[in-house]
C-alpha cells in the first residue's frame, strides 16, 4: 500500500475510534512498527494527529494544561466521587499498609476507611488529618506543599516514599485515555505518584467518568499498569477492560 493512501486510512480510523495504538496500525495495515512510526510523524507533523507514546490521538483531544483549585474539584462529581471512594476502601483489609495520594477523589475515601489497617501513608496534609481524627495509624511524608492542591512535592518527598513497600496504592488523576494513560499537569506531583506506585504491590487510580476522554502533559502511568476505578457514566470504550471497575451510580 501506498504511504499515502495508508496515511489516509489512519485518519479515517482515528476519526472512528479517537485513539490508535501503534500495535494496532501494524495489524491493520500489516506493516512494520517502523513504517507506522514514520506515518504517524509525517501526519503529526503536518498536524492531522497527535502523536503519543504508543500510538496517536485525534486531535479533538486537546491536551489540558491548568490545574484546578483542590477547593474548586472538591465540589465536582461529588455523589461519584463517595461511591468510588467507598468502594476503593472496601478493597483495604487489615493486612494492608496503604498510599494514599493527593486528591478530592481519594479524600472520598477517607470516611469508608478504618483503623483496622496496618496503615496509611500519605502526602496530604488534609488526607493526613481526617485520618487521624478517625483513629487510624498515619505518616505523613515530608516535602513542599503545592498549595493548589495541597499536597506535598519534590524530592524530599520521594526520598520518603522510598522507604516504604505498599500493598496497595490509591491514586487520584487528572485524566484517563487509553494511548496516553493516566495524566496530571504537573511534573512533580507525577513523579510522586511513579515513585508510590514503584513500591505498591496493588495500584489502583480513582476517577469519576469526567476524567475519561482528558489528556494532561504529564504521563504517570500507563493504561494498562493500573486498576481503575470509576461511575457507571462510562464511555463503551472502556466498559469491559479487566482493568477497570464501574460501580453503578
Amino acid at each position: 500500500m501506498l504511504a499515502k493512501k495508508r496515511q489516509t486510512e489512519i485518519l479515517e480510523l482515528l476519526q472512528q475510534k479517537g485513539s490508535v495504538t501503534l500495535q494496532e496500525l501494524t495489524e491493520a495495515f500489516d506493516a512494520s512498527e517502523s513504517t507506522i512510526r514514520r506515518d504517524l510523524t509525517v501526519l503529526d507533523q503536518k498536524g492531522a494527529l497527535t502523536k503519543v507514546f504508543g500510538g496517536a490521538v485525534s486531535n479533538d483531544f486537546s491536551v489540558n494544561v491548568k490545574e484546578e483549585e483542590f477547593l474548586d474539584k472538591s465540589g465536582q462529581a461529588v455523589e461519584q466521587k463517595q461511591q468510588v471512594g467507598q468502594y476503593a476502601a472496601s478493597l483495604v483489609g487489615p493486612d494492608d499498609f496503604v498510599y494514599l495520594d493527593a486528591g478530592t477523589t481519594t479524600e472520598a475515601m477517607i470516611p469508608y476507611l478504618t483503623k483496622d489497617a496496618m496503615g496509611y501513608v500519605t502526602n496530604a496534609v488534609g488526607h493526613a488529618l481526617m485520618l487521624a481524627r478517625r483513629g487510624c495509624r498515619v505518616i505523613l511524608v515530608g516535602g513542599e506543599l503545592k498549595n493548589s492542591t495541597e499536597a506535598l512535592v519534590g524530592n524530599e518527598t520521594i526520598v520518603s516514599i522510598q522507604k516504604y513497600n505498599f500493598t496497595k496504592c490509591f491514586m487520584g488523576t487528572n485524566g484517563v485515555e487509553l494511548i496516553a494513560g493516566c495524566t496530571t499537569p504537573e511534573l512533580n506531583e507525577a513523579l510522586v505518584k511513579q515513585e508510590a506506585m514503584r513500591h505498591s504491590k496493588n495500584c489502583y487510580v480513582l476517577c469519576d467518568a469526567s476524567k475519561f476522554q482528558k489528556i494532561y502533559p504529564i504521563r504517570f502511568a500507563n493504561f494498562r499498569d493500573v486498576i481503575l476505578i470509576t461511575d457507571g457514566k462510562l464511555d463503551a470504550r472502556y466498559k469491559g477492560r479487566d482493568n477497570v471497575i464501574v460501580i453503578d451510580t
